[in-house]
């Protein structure tokens, strides 16, 4: 049993991760969120019966330290405070961590090491390329802390539709394969761009949960107005 699961959560048939206090913010409002935003709040949004909340990591980090003059570990301290009962969670950007280049094996280390003292409990690792590479350093030290391992899968397209000579359900199934016997205990598909169909979503879904045996989850942005629709026919082939 991971650590995260050891914290009681939502037990409906489908699991809600927020990310209000990160993605929320990073996208419309670019990062600007402080804490003082986020604390009046925090209490609620761990009543609400969220599988998760994600909090930290992508742009909040060097957005907190850059221009808002905060200290982003008092932030997450701070929420870890309030929020008692829902699992925490950040984006990692594999061996960039929260920054925009690779660092050193043992700065990934301490940096885990530290973010999980501090209050997170599952770290959504992806990397841009879903290069495994790039996630072997974070992963050791994710399990190294006892802490969930959530890979994700960069979800890209060069045709209209799932398919064509690269991104087939096979490159989708095999990446995941491959995070799985990393130690993964989960995948999340990253629709960062907001280019899935809804069909392929029931598809992708399907099949990774037939051939991986994994929890899916599914983060999707509204770029192209599909999110909703692309969410439902997830849920229905079982995020």
């Amino acid at each position: 049993m991971t650590a995260s699961e050891k914290i009681p959560r939502g037990t409906g048939p489908v699991r809600i991760t927020d990310t209000t206090f990160r993605d929320g913010h990073q996208s419309t409002l670019a990062t600007r969120f402080r804490t003082e935003d986020m604390l009046p709040i925090a209490e609620k949004m761990d009543a609400a019966g969220f599988h998760s909340l994600e909090v930290w990591g992508g742009a909040t980090f060097d957005v907190a330290t850059r221009f808002l003059n905060e200290d982003p570990w008092e932030r997450l301290i701070e929420l870890k405070k309030r929020i008692k009962n829902t699992p925490l969670q950040m984006l990692l950007r594999g061996q960039n961590l929260v920054g925009y280049r690779n660092y050193a094996d043992d700065l990934v280390e301490a940096f885990i090491l530290e973010a999980a003292e501090a209050g997170i409990d599952i770290f959504r690792v992806f990397d841009a390329l879903n290069d495994e590479r790039n996630f072997e350093a974070s992963f050791k030290a994710i399990r190294k802390a006892g802490k969930e391992i959530q890979a994700t899968l960069s979800y890209s397209l060069t045709e209209n539709r799932l398919g064509g000579e690269v991104f087939d359900l096979k490159y989708y199934i095999d990446k995941a394969t491959i995070f799985r016997d990393m130690g993964a205990s989960s995948i999340c598909i990253k629709d960062m761009a907001g280019l899935m169909n809804p069909y392929d979503a029931y598809d992708l879904v399907g099949a990774l949960k037939a051939e991986v045996g994994l929890p899916v989850q599914l983060h999707c942005h509204y770029t192209s107005g599909m999110a909703s629709m692309t969410y439902l026919k997830a849920v229905e082939a079982g995020v």
